[in-house]
């Protein structure tokens, strides 16, 4: 009955796409040797929020939940002068941290054609890279959720664990398939154990977390796909019920290549990934299957115990 009454608005607004079927399940069960060079009994999180950032709160929450600190850091687009502030203040903060989280929204207001490219932009300050590279020398963490997942992958922070100029070769995340905004919770797989985020997950282990993106199909050459499932840093797959990576709309929102919802650098310290995990409570979709909690911010916070 569902379906019929979707077909009856297909031509105004599409509810399927050309993608179906299944792909392979990628598992990689070793993990990450990665250790940070000192314990830290409260970890700090520099969080920034870039116009357009929405999930910042949420982010905070979880961190500090997870017993980190987290200080949110508003940056200031009124004028060159007070941008260049901004620049020198975030430089100064990661300097301090241990870790740098880049939270979900829309960044610009994903204009002209999003993706994230402000906050790519600004993150490529010398100042700002300079820190970047120092935290992660340091192994320090880096997460990218959803808009930030985006700007990870425009910086090459993910899969290649350093700021490097992009080209043709480069992955990207593009336009959702179908063309418009997806809104819903999406079943992912635990593709591999690489990342010290992933630390309380077990590659298989399926969980049920939200999504809300217009530009989240992950893109890559073949070559490319085959280094990251080689080097264990494909790290989540959307999947169906029976945790079967799939391309069908209905569990693959964006229609990303062999299903991919998230990718680490190759040491693990850096993770993006498009489902907001940050939104999950024990509070929240109360009627919907599934684990849905990969503790993610736990499993940050305990990296430097």
């Amino acid at each position: 009955m569902k379906k019929n009454s979707d077909a009856a608005l297909a031509s105004v607004f599409p509810y399927q796409t050309k993608s179906a079927g299944t792909v392979p399940a990628i598992t990689y069960t070793e993990k990450s040797i990665v250790r940070p060079f000192a314990a830290v009994a409260k970890p700090r999180a520099v969080i920034c929020v870039f116009p357009g950032t929405n999930c910042e709160y949420e982010t905070a929450r979880r961190v500090e939940e997870a017993g980190g600190s987290a200080e949110v850091i508003v940056i200031n687009t009124l004028s060159p002068a007070l941008l260049l502030q901004s620049v020198q203040h975030v430089a100064a903060r990661i300097q301090g941290a241990q870790m740098l989280l880049l939270p979900g929204g829309f960044s610009g207001g994903d204009e002209p054609e999003g993706s994230a490219k402000f906050i790519a932009a600004f993150m490529r300050n010398p100042a700002i890279a300079e820190q970047i590279h120092g935290l992660l020398a340091r192994k320090g963490l880096i997460l990218g959720i959803c808009n930030g997942f985006q700007a990870l992958i425009k910086l090459g922070l993910v899969p290649y664990g350093k700021i490097v100029p992009i080209t043709a070769d480069c992955p990207t995340l593009t336009f959702n398939e179908i063309g418009r905004h997806q809104s819903s919770y999406v079943y992912t797989r635990i593709a591999s154990g690489l990342s010290p985020w992933l630390a309380a997950t077990v590659p298989g282990e399926i969980y049920t977390v939200p999504i809300s993106h217009g530009e989240g199909r992950f893109v890559a050459s073949d070559a490319v796909l085959e280094s990251l499932i080689a080097k264990g840093q494909v790290a989540t797959q959307y999947c169906d019920f029976a945790g079967v990576p799939s391309m069908d709309i209905g569990f693959n929102p964006n229609g990303s290549a062999l299903a991919i919802e998230g990718i680490t650098s190759e040491d693990g310290l850096v993770f993006g990934k498009m489902a907001h995990s940050e939104r999950v409570t024990p509070f929240t979709g109360k009627n919907i299957y599934g684990k849905k909690d990969q503790q993610l911010f736990i499993s940050g916070v305990n990296y430097f115990k």
